[in-house]
């Protein structure tokens, strides 16, 4: 695809009252639900656990290196074949494919929240990291089975509209994670706020029994005539049947979603995407565990922090995933893409500015936040249309699996080391050059649009 495309309305773009009438179809309705769904465990193991372990007086350091949790999400590609293509028994029978591992993935991380409450910060970390790596894992298999639900549910054109739906749920279940999380645990104990968020879990099942399986027919007798693994089984057939099936099985899931995606765009332009997608979040990601640990250090309560920054500054980002959405339809992907990562540098260098204040109010709390959030929001939309414009349909789970591992990795693993960075710099410092972690992705960017191949593919095949 061209610079000019995808740049401007011309291009991806279109006019408000269509983008406006895509959000009255009933499928919106079950994606903003289920991305409630998917981002209620996130905080739980994240941000609003790092706050708990705080209270309790661990480490920095320690509450860092948990955040390596989240590399559970960032390794999902390595069973997202599973995913995509083993059938559950019973389940998937009853309820189909995608929705079969959504139901099973749901009833793990309630499983794992209930264990979670019933953990003890204060005598050791051990249990509590491992139901928290539990919850990673099934909140990851969840999140693969319903990007494939979305990408298969809807035409291309319509992937922003999915993605700010999906994001609108998302954010809702992160201000419930939080704030709701926070306000609970503020009043009645982590206990049973935990407790509490394991029972709103609900919510993702209900929508599952009630959403309808994507119509993609005849998925696996179009795997079976992929011609790399009909090639493959002819010069193998000396081999026992069961070795050639779990051989022709690890081609099509693994090997075929692969060689399509760098056959698709070449390895050039297929690797400088990757390497894009890798840069892209790393200052979201970088930040991300050591916020709570920030407010809870300059003072803050768990009550003004659940008020002022879970609560009105993630409602900020709800009103970002629609303007995101907006943007998207009508600028199309690359400008939503560069205004996003602009965003995200100038919240994190509002941080900066919070934490050189001696003693900051209420409302520059709020302040910073709101903006941050609405960062976010336009950031992280813009590149959920963006993987999914490049996604095939052939090897939806695989390959989106892929890609949103890929774009987490880097960004988790410097996570992971931010409470040591903290220690040695100082707040102030450390959110520039968290800030400054944005630069990479934007000049990559730029050098893709300069030479005409930004966003190769504007169908999925």
């Amino acid at each position: 695809m061209s610079a000019a495309a995808g740049a401007g309305p011309g291009a991806g773009g279109t006019g408000w009252r269509e983008a406006l009438r895509v959000y009255s179809q009933p499928r919106m309705l079950s994606m903003l639900l289920l991305g409630f769904s998917a981002g209620l465990p996130f905080y739980l193991v994240f941000q609003s656990l790092s706050a708990w372990l705080r209270q309790a007086h661990v480490e920095r350091s320690t509450i860092g290196m948990l955040a390596w949790v989240g590399s559970v999400y960032s390794l999902k590609f390595l069973w997202a074949p599973i995913v995509d293509r083993v059938s559950l028994p019973l389940l998937t029978r009853v309820f189909g494919r995608r929705r079969s591992w959504m139901l099973l993935a749901q009833a793990g991380i309630a499983i794992g929240l209930l264990n979670l409450s019933f953990s003890d910060p204060g005598t050791g970390v051990t249990r509590l990291a491992l139901w928290a790596l539990f919850v990673a894992f099934c909140a990851a298999t969840q999140d693969i089975a319903i990007d494939a639900w979305r990408i298969e549910s809807a035409a291309v054109a319509q992937q922003g509209a999915m993605a700010a739906a999906y994001q609108i749920g998302y954010r809702c279940a992160l201000i419930t994670a939080s704030a709701g999380a926070f306000t609970i645990a503020g009043h009645f104990g982590w206990r049973a706020s935990y407790t509490t968020m394991a029972a709103l879990v609900s919510v993702g099942v209900i929508t599952t029994l009630l959403s309808a399986e994507p119509g993609v027919a005849l998925r696996d007798a179009a795997d079976a005539r992929e011609q790399r693994v009909v090639d493959w089984l002819a010069t193998r057939a000396h081999w026992p049947h069961s070795l050639q099936r779990a051989g022709a099985w690890f081609l099509g899931a693994v090997v075929c979603p692969l060689l399509d995606f760098f056959g698709r765009y070449g390895a050039a332009l297929a690797v400088l995407t990757l390497l894009f997608m890798g840069t892209y979040r790393l200052t979201e990601f970088t930040m991300g565990s050591m916020a709570n640990s920030f407010y809870i250090d300059r003072g803050y309560t768990l009550t003004q922090i659940a008020a002022v920054v879970k609560l009105y500054g993630l409602a900020m980002s709800l009103v970002g995933v629609v303007i995101a959405g907006f943007v998207i339809a009508r600028l199309g992907l690359l400008r939503s893409l560069i205004i996003g990562s602009v965003m995200i540098m100038l919240s994190n260098v509002g941080f900066s500015l919070l934490a050189r204040v001696a003693a900051p109010s209420l409302l520059d709390l709020g302040l910073v936040n709101a903006f941050d959030n609405l960062a976010q929001a336009m950031h992280g939309t813009a590149l959920i249309a963006f993987l999914s414009s490049l996604t095939s349909a052939r090897y939806t789970a695989t390959q989106y699996a892929l890609f949103s591992s890929l774009y987490a990795l880097p960004g988790k693993i410097l996570e992971g080391l931010s409470g040591f960075v903290v220690d040695a710099i100082g707040y102030p410092t450390f959110f520039l050059y968290t800030a400054s972690l944005s630069i990479p992705a934007l000049l990559l960017l730029v050098y893709l649009v300069r030479r005409g191949q930004f966003a190769p593919l504007q169908s999925r095949h």
